[in-house]
């Protein structure tokens, strides 16, 4: 069967792909994937996706940390957001993490909803996502987080880089496919100069996280593959997961 390798620019859009056969892949760099992607890599249980701040809060009395973030900043009350430094070792390691977050968690319960399989993209762990998506043979569904239902340019740039590292491995790509590939290939020299013209890179300077952002746009410090099983995310183990 010939594969075939899409991009979904916004999570307003999933309802036109037919992904009941594909791996989707959710993409929201700054922060959510990246977060959840360092948190694995550094020995988190699980963490839990939940679609509002108040769903956290049905697990106040768990043991599991809680961390709540809206429009880029932690909500109050709570462990902490979506800061990858807040996922290290010391904070998270062999601890379960329920997370809502503004456009990552939203992606990731709408492609839960009809997926072969859901796992998480970032920069930080390109590498090891690219190798994967290579060895499992399915159709590929890169599905952009966007910001509140609209197009970003970082999540559409990592779709690129995506793109641009499995183009052998695939047959078919669509023309949004083809599109944040030549996005990816304009940026790649200065990922981060050139997401100084993004409109979330604006607002999360507002918000003085620039280590943030710096740090996402880091490429393969991580080989972890969350992979949504059930409402986890796990560690994905690609000999018994593909």
């Amino acid at each position: 069967m010939s594969k075939k390798i899409e991009v979904c620019l916004t999570p307003a859009l999933i309802n036109l792909y037919d992904i009941k056969e594909s791996i989707v892949v959710v993409i929201d760099v700054l922060r959510a994937t990246s977060s959840i992607t360092y948190g694995i890599e550094n020995g988190a249980d699980a963490i839990i996706p939940v679609a509002n701040v108040e769903d956290c809060l049905n697990y106040s009395n768990s043991g599991y940390l809680l961390a709540a973030e809206r429009n880029g900043e932690v909500v109050e009350g709570y462990d902490f957001g979506n800061s990858p430094f807040s996922y290290t070792k010391e904070k998270v390691g062999g601890k379960t993490v329920v997370l809502t977050t503004t456009n990552g968690t939203k992606a990731l319960h709408l492609a839960n909803k009809h997926a072969y399989q859901v796992v998480i993209g970032s920069f930080l762990n390109l590498d090891a996502l690219c190798d994967y998506l290579a060895s499992a043979q399915r159709n590929v569904l890169l599905l952009c987080a966007g910001w509140k239902d609209q197009f970003n340019l970082e999540d559409t740039l990592f779709a690129g880089a995506v793109v641009n590292k499995m183009r052998k491995n695939f047959e078919h790509f669509d023309d949004a496919s083809v599109a944040a590939e030549d996005l990816y290939t304009l940026a790649k020299g200065n990922l981060r100069k050139y997401l100084h013209k993004s409109s979330h890179s604006h607002r999360l300077a507002q918000l003085n996280i620039e280590n943030d952002v710096v740090f996402c746009l880091q490429q393969n410090v991580c080989t972890a593959i969350p992979v949504l099983k059930g409402e986890r995310l796990v560690a994905l183990h690609p000999q018994n997961d593909v």
